[in-house]
């Protein structure tokens, strides 16, 4: 057995929360590990956001030179180089893993490449990539280990050797007709991509819309964009069974007795936290029903000393999100006071247009029976959107009956995913919505759209 190595932090898994902490604790001078399988800068840069928002910005390019024509300039219809795509989204990516691995250096945490998992409280055995084994004790230690793309038990789904969105960033051809499942973000945003680099796709959503966390004017405008670029949405769509192999031949037979053929089936319907395997009933720490590590609002888990980061605790799963857990947990090194308590997550789905969301939407307002305001603005009043020619979607700002304080807002169109913050910021400010009416905001400009929209909020009472 190999000797036990004390450490003050002990970090297990290196995402975004958990390697920014290592990173501050190791330059303030502690002595802190950080147990890696192999993903530098954790997975958002190595196989989710990064490479993902590189797909989607090479296959808006292609749609862009397709759609050339409308803006009175004449080229030919794009011909997409897929290998040439790979490339690209590999160079974005491999360039923040080396300015990662360089700030990991620089911090001076000890960056232990394997697998590891507990064999007690607050110890761990770490199985090294290149052969050995290491235990460690930490002082505080930290679950960071984040999630996996789920693959459903449908009958021969798994032995059609299905894409995730990671199998789909390494092809080097465009399917001939993707056939995705999942109406979620994940799912939508590569169906639109792949679509625009030349697939047919249909995608397969088991609920009766898309987007099914969306006010259901949000999942129509969505589905009937897509529809209007050529993808095949269908709806209640419930798997009976799989047939063939992905990138070959597949079946996918539905109930009722709908059949969708196609050459490649990509799974998007959800995530697994990683925290099987991992020896967390010998180190104290109780999951709930979903595998993720129970935790209290300063991410404390059931475990005395031990912590968890991001998705693996349920936080939203967001990168952002993640770094906001690295804020409460510092803070409480410090002997702040900031939690998770009441934090508003704000998001956005990058597909075109582009949806932003902070606060509440309609539908939430009324299951939680708050009582609200509601404007609602179409992108067609906004100038900027009309220069663009970019007119489809709306602004919805949700307000206080009984003041004016802003409790929600979601944009589908043009540069939501930005616009999204300055509403943000106001509601931090806790400012009332005739702030944003009210000020100067630059013509033309798609925030702008923030003064008209705001200027339709109804009055109190009416």
């Amino acid at each position: 057995m190999s000797d036990v190595e004390d450490f003050e932090f002990v970090f297990l898994g290196g995402g975004k929360g958990g390697k920014s902490l290592a990173i501050e604790l190791a330059k303030a001078g502690h002595r802190v590990a950080v147990i890696e399988r192999g993903m530098i800068g954790g997975s958002c840069i190595n196989v989710a956001c990064i490479p993902t928002k590189a797909l989607i910005r090479s296959a808006r390019v292609a749609n862009v030179a397709n759609e050339a024509a409308a803006y009175g300039v004449h080229v030919e219809r794009a011909q997409v180089d897929m290998p040439a795509v790979r490339d690209r989204v590999g160079r974005v990516v491999q360039g923040l893993v080396d300015i990662n691995l360089a700030g990991f250096k620089a911090a001076g945490f000890d960056l232990i490449l394997g697998t590891g998992r507990f064999t007690g409280p607050r110890t761990l055995e770490v199985k090294l990539n290149d052969g050995g084994v290491r235990m460690l004790r930490g002082d505080r230690v930290y679950i960071n280990t984040g999630t996996h793309a789920d693959v459903p038990q449908v009958p021969g789904l798994r032995e059609s050797s299905p894409l995730t969105h990671v199998e789909a960033l390494q092809l080097t051809e465009v399917p001939t007709h993707l056939v995705v499942i999942g109406g979620g973000y994940i799912g939508l945003e590569m169906a639109q991509s792949f679509r625009r680099l030349g697939s047919k796709v249909t995608v397969l959503q088991r609920e009766a819309r898309v987007a099914i966390r969306e006010d259901s004017d949000v999942s129509q405008l969505i589905a009937e964009s897509f529809a209007n670029e050529g993808i095949d949405i269908q709806t209640n769509a419930k798997i009976s069974s799989v047939s063939g192999t992905s990138g070959q031949s597949v079946k996918v037979l539905l109930e009722g007795g709908r059949c969708v053929h196609g050459s490649h089936i990509l799974v998007a319907t959800g995530r697994v936290p990683n925290t099987a395997d991992i020896g967390l009933e010998v180190a104290g720490v109780e999951v709930d029903q979903r595998g993720i590590v129970k935790v209290d609002d300063v991410l404390q888990t059931t475990a005395a000393g031990v912590y968890a980061i991001g998705e693996v605790a349920g936080t939203p799963m967001f990168t952002h999100a993640s770094f906001d857990d690295f804020r409460v947990l510092s803070s409480q090194l410090k002997g702040g006071s900031k939690s998770t308590r009441g934090r508003q997550i704000p998001y956005a789905m990058f597909i075109e247009p582009e949806l932003g969301r902070i606060g509440m939407n309609e539908a939430e307002a009324e299951q939680k029976g708050v009582k609200v305001r509601i404007a609602k603005l179409s992108m067609t009043s906004v100038p900027r959107a009309r220069t663009n020619t970019d007119t489809r979607g709306f602004m919805k700002l949700l307000v206080a009956v009984d003041s004016d304080q802003i409790l929600g807002f979601t944009m589908l169109g043009s540069e939501a995913g930005e616009i999204v913050s300055t509403v943000q910021i106001a509601m931090l400010g806790k400012l009332p919505y005739t702030v944003l009416r009210d000020a100067p905001l630059a013509h033309p400009t798609i925030a702008e759209g923030l003064n008209l929209l705001c200027a339709v909020v109804p009055a109190r009472g009416a």
